[in-house]
């Protein structure tokens, strides 16, 4: 907190980069003209035109552009005075791969690829400890906004009873492609690419379920948070019945247990907009403690279901890269995450989105081939489930049929090794 009157006394300049120049790191570089004392350093990138490019349409002059490092290769930029780290390719098998060389670098880290943190996660966390270095989460993306939220509560004295966030889902919607996703977006293929530099796998992921799945995952994992017993379920609730139907059960409510995270959807059954939807948010539940702050939940007009024990907090929008210096300011003056890996509750589970036949070659997060489901990480142990994070050019050893699980035996990996050290490691955390 107050990182912004620190801000004034902080003498030296703060120097990052990137790896990775696409849409989120395009907000950023959008506000880095009004940002103080953080300095880019470098963006590394395996198209430095394109980023080249992406810098200037997020507003960067000539001089500016001309003053950064661009490099094709993470290696060449590891030796130079940078102070942080924004990994955001987007890619879990390749940011772990830098992840690793950051942290053993002695650098600090901000995951943006969130799909790393929710397949190495824990142990990146781990080995960020060993190394006296950070590694966060991004400020800007929902999981670390709802961390915020939960840090709050739990600071406060109260017991968080679901956290999430919403999203626009319909159980149709997992099973859209790269190539059909813009119409559900109400988007030509030219205004989203073209104009906006919006990836179309990227997207779809928010459309069909994958990336709700991933977040939540990371949520579980940094708040030690259960994941509900048949994934996600994405209940249309508007944010004023947030505390009246993310409550147990057994209360009337729709979660499985207190404490658990949940997506909350922004159109109903019919595809019908609900009222006061929070499609672009995040939200917390609270419970009272004792009938004093139940009272007081009443006194002071908060929201709360019928009982009057349950209230909720929500954030109606999320800014994505545009205020990811909240990570970068937190660790350069406070030594904090804004968000990490604490535990490993949760998994990401595949699922085949359509018929997979011998031979098939996987795409990863948004594609044509596989979906991903919450899980608990006990489960895909127990299992032996594919990650989702592991998927992306996995080749099919065995016929899939369309919505069953896909099995760790089930393909042909080709992983790093730094990728099966860390699966392994959190396979055996006890």
């Amino acid at each position: 907190m107050y990182l912004n009157t620190k801000l004034e006394d902080h003498k030296k300049e703060i120097r990052i980069a990137f790896i990775g120049c696409g849409k989120f790191v395009s907000m950023f570089l959008a506000q880095y003209n009004q940002l103080k004392k953080i300095k880019i350093d470098s963006i590394v990138d395996l198209n430095i035109e394109q980023a080249k490019e992406n810098c200037r349409k997020s507003g960067l002059n000539e001089k500016t552009i001309n003053e950064i490092n661009f490099s094709s290769s993470l290696d060449n930029t590891l030796d130079r005075e940078i102070e942080i780290f924004i990994e955001a390719t987007g890619n879990p098998i390749v940011g772990t791969v830098h992840a690793v060389k950051i942290i053993k670098n002695k650098k600090h880290i901000i995951l943006v690829n969130v799909e790393a943190d929710v397949t190495c996660g824990k142990y990146l966390s781990d080995l960020a400890k060993q190394n006296n270095v950070i590694c966060s989460m991004a400020y800007g993306d929902q999981p670390s906004l709802i961390l915020e939220q939960v840090e709050w509560a739990r600071l406060n004295g109260f017991s968080v009873v679901c956290a999430g966030k919403g999203t626009k889902y319909h159980p149709t919607f997992e099973y859209s492609t790269p190539d059909t996703v813009w119409g559900h977006y109400g988007l030509t293929k030219e205004r989203a690419e073209a104009e906006s530099g919006m990836n179309p796998k990227m997207f779809n992921s928010f459309l069909c379920g994958d990336k709700s799945a991933i977040e939540m995952c990371a949520v579980s994992n940094a708040a030690n948070l259960k994941c509900p017993s048949n994934g996600l379920t994405f209940p249309p609730v508007g944010v004023y019945d947030i505390a009246k139907k993310l409550i147990p059960k057994t209360l009337g409510g729709l979660i499985d247990y207190e404490g658990q995270v949940e997506v909350i959807s922004s159109i109903d059954e019919n595809k019908k907009d609900i009222p006061n939807d929070l499609r672009w948010g995040v939200y917390i539940v609270i419970k009272a403690q004792n009938q004093y702050v139940k009272n007081c939940f009443k006194d002071y007009g908060m929201v709360t279901d019928e009982t009057g024990n349950y209230s909720a907090i929500w954030r109606p929008y999320h800014y994505i890269g545009l205020e990811l210096a909240q990570s970068i300011y937190s660790i350069a003056l406070d030594n904090k995450a804004t968000g990490f890996t604490k535990n490993y509750n949760a998994d990401v589970a595949s699922y085949a989105k359509k018929d997979l036949k011998i031979g098939e070659k996987l795409d990863g997060e948004g594609g044509f081939c596989a979906r991903g489901r919450l899980i608990t990480s006990e489960k895909s142990k127990i299992e032996k489930i594919l990650p989702l994070g592991l998927t992306d050019n996995a080749i099919v050893k065995r016929n899939v049929r369309k919505d069953e699980v896909i099995k760790i035996e089930d393909v042909e990996l080709n992983l790093p090794k730094e990728v099966i050290e860390a699966r392994n490691y959190q396979y055996n955390l006890e």
